[in-house]
């Protein structure tokens, strides 16, 4: 069993560094094959349609993110410190490209193309991250670190907007100093 869920985790390993390349349809399941060593009929033994691989690795994914924001909330009191630990994490990610591209954002750009069961789980990640920095915001505008210029839920969406924005500049550019260049002066409109 343990051989199964290791192969099944480098299936979604795979899949992963494949969609923040390409997108959802960027990769096939011959791309995981040769990438892993492994015949395609194992890879459908293990994730038999592409829309459930797919939205097993959204699920993971979110998962991830999930337990990351909330370490960050447990672990750091400040909102203002919570949010540039989360913007330091993106521009460690972009610089190191150990993680150059939010999945979901990737995915998000072929919203109208995805199967349900795939956009559904991207909805609901960035549904899950806005209500993450609408707390953080608002918590931050409490304690006087912020200024909003519309609801803490209006500033989230912005901020998101700003995020997933500079991580394209930055691609597009390839100049992974953008990311942080970008946000930055987003957070100064917060702190002034």
């Amino acid at each position: 069993m343990k051989s199964m869920a290791s192969t099944s985790e480098k299936i979604l390993d795979i899949a992963q560094s494949l969609i923040v390349a390409g997108g959802y349809n960027g990769f096939s399941y011959a791309d995981i094959s040769a990438a892993i060593g492994i015949r395609k009929a194992s890879i459908h033994h293990h994730f038999p349609t592409k829309a459930e691989l797919v939205a097993v690795l959204v699920d993971r994914y979110r998962g991830q993110a999930e337990a990351g924001l909330s370490s960050l909330r447990s672990q750091v009191a400040s909102p203002d410190e919570q949010l540039q630990a989360y913007l330091n994490y993106w521009d460690t990610c972009i610089r190191d490209a150990s993680q150059p591209f939010c999945v979901c954002a990737m995915l998000a750009g072929e919203m109208q193309m995805l199967p349900d069961e795939v956009a559904s789980r991207v909805r609901a990640h960035f549904q899950s991250l806005a209500t993450w920095l609408a707390a953080v915001l608002s918590a931050g505008a409490e304690q006087g670190l912020f200024r909003l210029n519309r609801s803490p839920e209006g500033e989230a969406q912005m901020l998101m907007a700003s995020v997933h924005g500079a991580m394209l500049s930055a691609r597009a550019f390839d100049d992974p100093g953008l990311f942080i260049a970008i946000i930055s002066s987003q957070i100064a409109k917060l702190t002034k």
